[in-house]
């Protein structure tokens, strides 16, 4: 055979990834993809480098959010897929589309288990955590494989993928011309799915005979970039809405028919809610007693049919996608209207009007040290003016109240612990929108949570990234150690520098302990665009257990 018209799996790999569109990698180099990196680096395809897979999977699940196109994740075999699969299995809870591809050792020795390097089987420990799991053995059945992942990741309710490719297929070799007929490109891998009529008009019939309606956005809303009739839906009813967290700015958070200053009281007297891309899980308390009313009446949204009931009766399912949805609600809306009583409303802005006031009192305060309300104030000011800034938030404390005073303005830019509600995506999710968007990201990081990823901090110097990271620091899980005792479980080194540690591989440290110089140093931070980390001194007796989800905890932690 002639081996100028030859080409091998590393080669068809990198074809079919350009082919359907796949312009960036992120991942972590090693045995077997090192040559195939090199490779799609030299062949024009971005490669983000990190240094630890779970971070690079994780921005690729972020990137998948944010483009509505798969994020292709590569790690290497045994331990390096294990790391990525964490990530792999939050994209899937949360519904992000992501592909994570591993190479793996050889099959014959692994099915014999017979001790091969980083001999694991990979598909099948992939397969619970997974939308869907494919293996590759041959080089001719890369398109293929590559096509199936891309189906799964976005057609229907998306999440991640698995994509196993042996070191035998990818280092295989086979004709130039039969492996260029071999490959697919995906054409039109999500389509719409329409609602049937007779949903529509169940659900409006529901919703015209309520007097306290309302609606809930979930992130499966921001994802649908159905921005403008997800809008209209809501100005046309006049419904009051809550946002849940990842939708926060599908409408501006100062939107006069917000009802996110009047949670509680919206979602206990509401006689009929439509869910927008949202779930009744346990971020809404499974739609149950005490926060709901057992006579609430539920309209639901949803993309996959199985949704429906998992939680409690849905009085009023509309199975499909959501712009087509909703666009299936303003068409009929034209010929009928729907009126919220003025009594609902009216208690919905008392409650509002009482719960704002609350909340600038408590922002005013300056304490010294500061305390997490007073120091995501110093945040929230630095941001006021930046709508198009990303803003990534984990932690306990620092996620749960910095999602009520952080405001968004505009869609898919809060991105967050989400369904699973896990530590560890801040360095990962930060790259990745960065990345995708090349816009500024201002990561707002509680100290534990940050160490999950905290090494990451190098690959955002590597590639000089436009990240500005805010560390709560008090000094440990939930709250520091008292002086002079020894550390507990959940405590850390007091006093800690985290400022230094970007300072090692060349970007910004600042170490701040008070409000001016916070919202200074972070405007700054983000009008410069370098790599950027502040240190924030917050005092080590502030924070609860969970932040304010203190039904989380057992009451003796409470009593504390």
């Amino acid at each position: 055979m002639d081996s100028a018209n030859m080409t091998d799996g590393f080669h068809v790999v990198i074809d079919a990834l350009k082919l359907n569109g796949m312009d960036t990698i992120y991942g972590l180099a090693g045995i077997p993809i090192t040559d195939l990196l090199r490779l799609a680096a030299a062949e024009g395809i971005r490669y983000i480098g990190f240094r630890h897979e779970q971070s690079a999977a994780n921005a690729a699940a972020i990137a998948g959010y944010l483009t509505q196109k798969p994020g292709i994740c590569f790690t290497v075999s045994g331990p390096g897929f294990l790391n990525g699969m964490v990530a792999m299995a939050n994209a899937t809870t949360n519904c992000f589309p992501m592909i994570l591809i591993s190479g793996s050792s050889d099959r014959a020795i692994i099915d014999l288990e017979q001790g091969d390097y980083e001999e694991l089987d990979q598909m099948n420990a992939a397969k619970p955590y997974a939308k869907a799991a494919f293996r590759v053995n041959r080089p001719q059945d890369i398109g293929v494989g590559l096509a199936r992942a891309i189906h799964a990741a976005v057609s229907g309710r998306p999440g991640g993928v698995y994509l196993d490719l042996t070191a035998e297929c990818l280092a295989s070799v086979l004709d130039a011309g039969a492996a260029k007929k071999s490959l697919i490109k995906v054409v039109d891998p999500a389509p719409s799915q329409i609602p049937s009529p007779e949903s529509v008009h169940r659900a409006l019939d529901l919703l015209a005979a309520a007097h306290n309606p309302l609606i809930i956005l979930g992130k499966g809303a921001a994802y649908a970039q159905a921005d403008v009739q997800i809008r209209e839906l809501v100005e046309t009813t006049g419904i009051p809405y809550l946002p849940m967290s990842m939708a926060k700015g599908l409408l501006p958070d100062n939107h006069p028919q917000s009802a996110a200053a009047a949670r509680s009281y919206a979602i206990g007297q509401a006689d009929v809610v439509m869910l927008v891309g949202a779930r009744l899980n346990w971020l809404l308390s499974h739609g149950k007693a005490p926060l709901w009313s057992e006579t609430t009446q539920f309209i639901q949204l949803d993309i996959s049919p199985t949704e429906i009931d998992s939680n409690r009766s849905i009085a009023a399912p509309v199975v499909g996608d959501i712009r087509s949805s909703v666009q299936a609600f303003l068409d009929e809306l034209q010929s009928r209207s729907i009126t919220p009583s003025a009594e609902w409303l009216e208690g919905i802005a008392q409650r509002k009007d009482k719960n704002i006031a609350k909340m600038a009192e408590r922002l005013a305060a300056d304490p010294q040290p500061m305390n997490f309300s007073s120091a995501l104030r110093a945040v929230r000011d630095a941001l006021s003016d930046r709508p198009d800034v990303y803003v990534v938030n984990e932690g306990a404390n620092t996620l749960d109240f910095g999602r009520n005073v952080i405001d968004m303005y505009e869609p898919r830019k809060r991105l967050d612990s989400g369904t699973w509600g896990i530590m560890g995506i801040g360095m990962g999710y930060a790259i990745g929108a960065a990345v995708e968007s090349g816009k500024p990201v201002v990561a707002i990081e509680g100290d534990s949570a940050f160490g999950f990823s905290g090494m990451e901090i190098e690959t955002i110097c590597r590639y000089q990234l436009p990240v500005a990271i805010v560390v709560f620091n008090n000094g440990g899980i939930y709250r520091g150690d008292p002086a002079g005792t020894q550390p507990s479980p959940t405590g850390f080194v007091p006093n800690a520098r985290y400022d230094k540690l970007i300072e090692a591989f060349g970007g910004e440290g600042h170490h701040v302990e008070d409000t001016k110089t916070l919202t200074r140093v972070l405007t700054d931070a983000i009008e410069s665009g370098r790599p950027t980390l502040i240190n924030v001194a917050i005092d080590p007796t502030a924070g609860t257990e969970s932040g304010h989800i203190q039904n989380l905890n057992p009451k003796s932690a409470l009593q504390k």
